[in-house]
């Protein structure tokens, strides 16, 4: 009987072809996309858990309190003291290591490259699990004048991994010094927020140990390994009276040198937590840190996709019962039971979903690189082969099986014999299930479509708004510790050359940092150090005031310029003349100029109060070049040339200022493309269920057809007819979709602080191309039915 089930069902696929690859291609692109979204989700879960022991490690982190109790910010860095300071008092704590990032210069022969690297203590490799090829992993690190490095880097650095016992050269205090290399690793996990290449050891001077000061120094992470039973929420209470007690006196100091009134109560953060928090996230080195919200969001897209090709399934499954129900009316006539036609039509179902599981599973594999650039991931075919992730798709597969099948078995296993043998399906009448499960369709489509627009129009806006500054043909060149006399003279070597416009420095990195305004009260700013040029060469105006001059020598020992947003918030009505008191460093600045607010950070962080020096002890860490528009391989290797001459033993990079605002929203790039892709194919698995249930309408109609024609109906009446139908529900779609979708859209547009507004050009697009999708689809089936010749329908049975 199985086996007659058998040959039945692949028989009735084989002679319906349309059908089955409408129902083939729906739900393996349904599965394709449930697999990729169950790799990337089983990424996101299986962070750092490869540790042994991983569940006795724990970052410090801290949380501030206010004068009046309540909490403030929470972070998770450190600095030298916590863990020594934590670990030699409170007995739970077994062992502490301390991760910092750093770059250093490193010279290979004749040539010098800047090197990201860590600086960890020798305990790193007994708490973390990061074997070692070759190397003692409980010595490795024990020698200040030791290296670690990944396999990756040995086989980089000196062309086979068979590196311990050679010698690398790392620039420290101006010189070149030499590391021993102690260790080879394993190339660190893709799915670890710890991934390395070079390892040195920490070294902290005893004159900082001893420092209480330190307490309130933020710059690295900080884990420990607590003793198998320990309580958290007990270590945590200890260390809140390790910290009170042992940093009595610098908590003082603090209040009265830099009118700090906060304090601090230490918290302890799960390592397998990091990855995924949005409280304190996997940064200061760590890498991969995500947002569960991203899982969330491609969880839904995926069941989108999934829900639909379901229905796709139901729907052309229910409206073929009219071509069997002859047969079912035999098969019960001649002694089937409901129960043997259940199972015939669940066999079905399983064949369909098992073709469309290998097309998946070949599919997941052609596409994987696509998905990995969209995903910013590095997920491997292999990871299929999980035992956990096999019985999920096991799951998967029966859960979508039974999903697509049971309602047409259970439905078209219910006809009586005398009905099915004479009776006719009709789309219309009271088939209430099939219209909702189009409408059901086209609505998560349409949301989709204005999600996808509302990101690229978001996208799109901040990517082209005005900046308040020109970044056009501006490239930036990084020279930590660059001096004023450096900078002068690498200005005058790169003006030399025609291509080369302006030249200008400024300080790396961000500062930002705090002082008096007003007598008394505290504001924190963004503390830029620039040189008279730097503003005008990036055409930002001056409001009000004057710019810094090589006329009033006093510029670099007495003047500040401010931003509009730091004149607003110090609340200031006349802001020339004010003064800014850096109390904790006993300097005194007068405010010359008001600097129109640009968009210092990106227009993904609201503009804050910004304060401009030229102040001699603060140093230079980046030139900014304008260069003529289309002279950049010119100006590039003129740059690249004047930069090795004059600092022969820096490192030299570039990159161009409108290409690095660009990197900062890398994130909402990905979005549009996964965005796009779940859209197109929502849409295109919707169209393909859509043109079968066409199909399927137009034979059920042929006879009516051809009587209309004969009687005299145009071609346009036939297709109208055939189409009505089908465009009320995508109406019906479209009003149910768009108040969820511009609901959803303005919930997630709060997280800019410069973002579009959802207009109505949105919705009228989305449905135009809905309805127009639609239509191109029914109409193919519809003209091709209204022209037929009327003698031949009426001639069908």
């Amino acid at each position: 009987m199985i086996r007659n089930y058998f040959k039945t069902a692949l028989r009735n696929l084989l002679r319906n072809k349309v059908y089955s690859f409408i129902n083939i291609a729906g739900l393996s692109l349904g599965l394709t996309c449930a697999m990729l979204i169950i790799l990337y989700v089983k990424d996101e879960v299986s962070y750092d858990r490869f540790h042994k022991n991983v569940d006795q490690i724990y970052r410090i982190g801290f949380q501030e309190i206010n004068p009046d109790g309540s909490k403030g910010r929470k972070d998770a860095i450190t600095g030298f003291l916590q863990g020594p300071r934590f670990a030699e008092s409170i007995p739970e704590i077994k062992t502490f290591v301390r991760f910092r990032n750093d770059n250093k210069d490193v010279k290979k022969g004749s040539e010098i490259y800047s090197q990201e690297l860590f600086q960890v203590d020798s305990s790193f490799f007994s708490v973390f699990s990061f074997p070692l090829l070759s190397g003692d992993s409980k010595t490795a690190l024990s020698n200040p004048n030791s290296v670690v490095l990944s396999e990756d880097a040995a086989i980089s650095q000196f062309g086979t991994a068979d590196a311990v016992g050679k010698t690398m050269y790392f620039k420290d205090n101006d010189q070149f010094v030499p590391y021993k290399v102690t260790g080879v690793a394993r190339k660190s996990p893709q799915n670890s927020s710890i991934r390395f290449d070079v390892l040195l050891p920490l070294v902290v001077s005893k004159e900082d140990m001893s420092n209480s000061d330190n307490w309130f120094n933020f710059f690295l992470n900080t884990f420990v390994v607590l003793r198998p039973g320990a309580d958290p929420n007990a270590v945590m209470a200890k260390m809140k009276k390790v910290y009170e007690a042992d940093a009595r006196d610098a908590i003082k100091n603090q209040a009265a040198q830099f009118g700090v009134k906060q304090t601090w109560s230490y918290l302890l953060q799960p390592y397998t937590q990091m990855h995924l928090s949005t409280e304190m996230p996997a940064q200061n080195g760590l890498k991969g840190g995500s947002h569960p919200m991203f899982s969330y969001i491609l969880t839904g897209i995926v069941g989108f996709v999934l829900l639909i090709a379901c229905i796709n399934f139901i729907n052309l499954t229910v409206a073929r019962s009219v071509k069997r129900s002859k047969e079912i009316g035999i098969r019960k006539v001649i002694g089937g039971r409901r129960a043997q036609l259940i199972m015939q039509f669940m066999g079905e179902s399983f064949i369909l979903c098992f073709i469309a599981f290998v097309v998946a599973l070949i599919t997941v594999q052609l596409i994987l690189p696509l998905f990995n650039d969209l995903a910013n991931k590095a997920l491997s075919f292999s990871y299929l082969f999980d035992s956990k992730l096999i019985a999920g798709y096991v799951l998967l597969f029966v859960l979508t099986g039974l999903l697509a099948g049971f309602y047409p078995a259970l439905v078209l296993s219910k006809y009586r014999p005398v009905q099915t043998l004479y009776g006719r399906f009709t789309l219309g009448g009271r088939n209430y299930l099939q219209r909702s499960l189009v409408v059901v369709q086209f609505a998560l489509a349409s949301f989709l479509i204005v999600s996808t627009l509302t990101i690229y129009s978001q996208f799109k806006f901040l990517t082209n708004a005005k900046l308040g500054y020109e970044d056009k043909d501006l490239i930036v060149v990084d020279k930590w510790g660059l001096s004023r006399e450096e900078a002068a003279v690498f200005k005058n070597e790169l003006k030399k050359n025609p291509s080369i416009l302006d030249v200008s420095a400024k300080n790396g990195g961000f500062w930002g940092t705090v002082a008096k305004i007003n007598g008394e009260t505290q504001q924190q700013f963004a503390y830029e150090t620039v040189d008279e040029g730097f503003l005008p060469m990036l055409k930002v105006p001056i409001v009000k005031g004057r710019n810094f001059s090589k006329g009033f020598p006093s510029d670099s020992s007495h003047s500040v310029l401010v931003n509009e947003e730091f004149v607003k918030v110090a609340g200031w009505k006349e802001p020339l003349g004010q003064i800014v008191d850096f109390w904790y460093r006993n300097e005194k600045y007068t405010v010359v100029g008001v600097v129109k607010d640009y968009h210092y950070e990106g227009l993904g962080r609201k503009i804050g109060p910004q304060l401009f020096t030229m102040k001699k002890d603060n140093g230079y860490g980046r030139a900014f070049i304008k260069i003529r528009p289309n002279s950049e391989t010119a100006s590039l290797k003129h740059i690249e040339t004047v930069f090795k001459k004059l600092f022969p033993v820096s490192p030299y990079s570039y990159k161009f200022k409108h290409a690095e605002n660009l990197e900062s929203y890398e994130t909402e790039s990905k979005w549009k493309d996964i965005m796009l892709f779940a859209s197109v194919l929502t849409i295109f698995i919707s169209s393909i269920g859509l043109f079968g249930l066409s199909v399927l309408a137009a034979e059920k109609r042929t006879k009516e057809i051809g009587i209309r024609k004969v009687l005299g109906a145009s071609v346009g009446g036939v297709v109208t007819l055939l189409s009505k139908d089908f465009i009320k529900l995508i109406v019906i779609a479209l009003l149910v979709s768009m108040p969820v979708a511009w609901f959803i859209a303005n919930k997630w547009l709060e997280n800019y602080p410069y973002r579009i507004t959802v207009g109505s050009g949105i919705f009228i697009a989305t449905a135009l191309f809905v309805i127009i999708i639609a239509l191109a689809t029914i109409s193919y089936q519809a003209v091709k039915t209204a022209i037929a010749n009327p003698v031949n329908s009426l001639r069908t049975e």
